[in-house]
């Protein structure tokens, strides 16, 4: 179905290899899960199997991508600028195979991804849909087409939870072989019978790539026990070559010493003793093959730094809000009615709820009311940073913006924290990998000294290795925060109080 063949993809840009030599097939009853930091070549691997071109302005490969004929349906991550212009009717129609299916079909397959069986045909421009609702009907689009071999690129982003379960029957039980790539990490312990993990280790010099038949916990907990093993392997070979290394240096010390006391009447024993520091070098020559045979320490990509200050508090008893709103509207549409939230302290809130409900727009509502504020110090988290980034500009410059020598040394060193290199460092935020804008994201919240924090979606774009970090870091925040989430594993870790929103308003869960 998909063969790759000794792929190696580098960077123009900055000429940096993400990709080296990588091979694997992709067959019949597969489902591979592509994990690994951000920026690591996750999408660019999609885009490559599935049309080259798409990644052609910013990378090189070599090697071969062998489809044979095979029929590919493709998620990208995000939504091209001109598809969001379009109506969801013309965007469906784009593809034949929309004349062509029945209604019986069309129908079901709306149903089953909550979707009004009415939007394929409606005028209503992508750009006013939810962020859910545009995942749901490129997926809709992509099921009508009937692909052989399916490209995900981070298909649970901005889709609720009923949705969510629905993708992984969907994974599970459709007979096609499914690559994909995702944040999420319930939904890859739920389906993935394949994982792929590219690295870039030696500070971001070495890529490299693994590939095992194994489900997500069995890797990672038989990658730690191998991590630890090696770690361990690796101390006590270090600690019994040192003791050799000291044992050998004395040796020679002593060698040394009687060859400078050594009477020159002495012939035989300076011949002795040469023979003695002949015998000293050909041990130090065996050291030294030793230690190019012991076992190296595990080379892994460090987890992400991240902290907020731990001054950052926000006082028990200090009401951070309390909202009303009659109705809550988009555009002419009402979405719902009643809307009462109020948050104390430095209490944790997470909004669920279907897709298209309101829930960014409520978000947003309260950003302009706290965002004004002057008792407070409110950082916002939306869930398109196109909202937010100045995408010209580059990192340094949006952490930095006075440009003051050691404003600009601040943000290096917040960059690197978070696994930058220099060359990232320079680029453009446009860009930018969307984990890598999630970085620069958290960087302005923490270094800005927020005590309320509005997150949208705020795990969407991170990978399965940082999201631990990330929710530990909310977790042991000290201020308030109020976010839109559909990410299970974030509800339960972080989130202490939990509302649904419905078309009746807040309920509590």
């Amino acid at each position: 179905m998909l063969h790759i063949k000794s792929l190696t993809v580098s960077l123009k840009k900055d000429l940096r290899v993400i990709i080296d030599g990588f091979s694997f097939v992709l067959g019949e009853g597969d489902r591979a899960v592509i994990i690994g930091e951000e920026g690591n070549g996750k999408s660019t691997l999609l885009k490559l199997i599935y049309e080259p071109e798409l990644a052609g302005g910013y990378c090189e490969y070599s090697g071969e991508i062998i489809t044979r004929g095979t029929k590919l349906g493709y998620l990208p991550q995000e939504m091209t600028v001109d598809d969001k212009t379009l109506s969801a009717a013309d965007f469906c129609a784009a593809i034949p195979e929309f004349y062509d299916v029945s209604p019986k079909t069309l129908s079901k397959l709306c149903r089953e991804l909550d979707l009004s069986v009415e939007l394929p045909f409606s005028e209503q421009l992508i750009a006013t849909l939810s962020g859910g609702e545009r995942v749901k009907l490129q997926l809709l689009k992509i099921l009508i087409s009937e692909p052989d071999l399916l490209l995900l690129d981070e298909p649970s982003n901005d889709i609720d939870i009923a949705t969510l379960e629905w993708l992984e029957r969907f994974i599970n039980n459709c007979g096609k072989p499914v690559l994909f790539v995702s944040h999420d990490e319930t939904l890859i312990e739920n389906t993935a019978n394949v994982i792929i993990h590219l690295e870039q280790i030696r500070r971001k010099t070495l890529p490299r790539a693994t590939v095992v038949k194994s489900g997500y916990r069995d890797y990672i907990q038989s990658r730690s026990r191998a991590l630890e093993k090696q770690e361990t392997e690796a101390n006590k070979e270090k600690a019994e070559f040192y003791g050799k290394l000291e044992r050998f240096r004395k040796i020679e010390q002593a060698v040394e010493h009687q060859q400078n006391v050594v009477s020159r009447q002495d012939p035989h024993g300076g011949k002795l003793l040469k023979k003695k520091m002949k015998a000293v070098k050909s041990l130090e020559k065996r050291l030294d093959r030793e230690s190019e045979d012991m076992t190296e320490r595990p080379d892994i990509e460090e987890a992400i730094f991240l902290r907020f200050d731990e001054k950052t508090l926000v006082p028990n008893g200090k009401i951070v809000i309390e909202y009303e709103l009659p109705e809550l509207s988009r555009g002419e549409t009402l979405l719902a009615r009643n809307i009462r939230l109020t948050v104390k302290g430095a209490e944790k809130v997470c909004i669920t709820g279907r897709n298209g409900v309101g829930k960014t727009t409520l978000l947003k509502k309260i950003a302009e009311i706290l965002l004004a504020r002057s008792d407070i110090k409110c950082g916002y988290m939306p869930q398109d940073y196109f909202d937010l980034l100045p995408m010209d500009s580059t990192p340094v410059e949006y952490l930095a913006p006075s440009g003051k020598k050691e404003d600009v040394t601040r943000a290096m060193t917040m960059l690197g924290s978070v696994k930058y290199t220099a060359e990232e460092m320079a680029h453009t935020i446009l860009e930018l990998s969307g984990g890598q804008k999630a970085k620069l994201v958290f960087l302005k919240l923490t270094s800005d000294g927020c005590n309320v924090l509005l997150l949208d979606e705020p795990t969407r774009n991170f990978s399965p290795m940082s999201n631990p970090v990330i929710r530990e870091i909310l977790r042991d925040y000290g201020g308030a925060i109020i976010s839109v989430s559909h990410d299970r594993r974030y509800i339960s870790d972080v989130c202490g109080t939990v509302y649904e929103l419905t078309e009746a308003g807040l309920v509590r869960g």
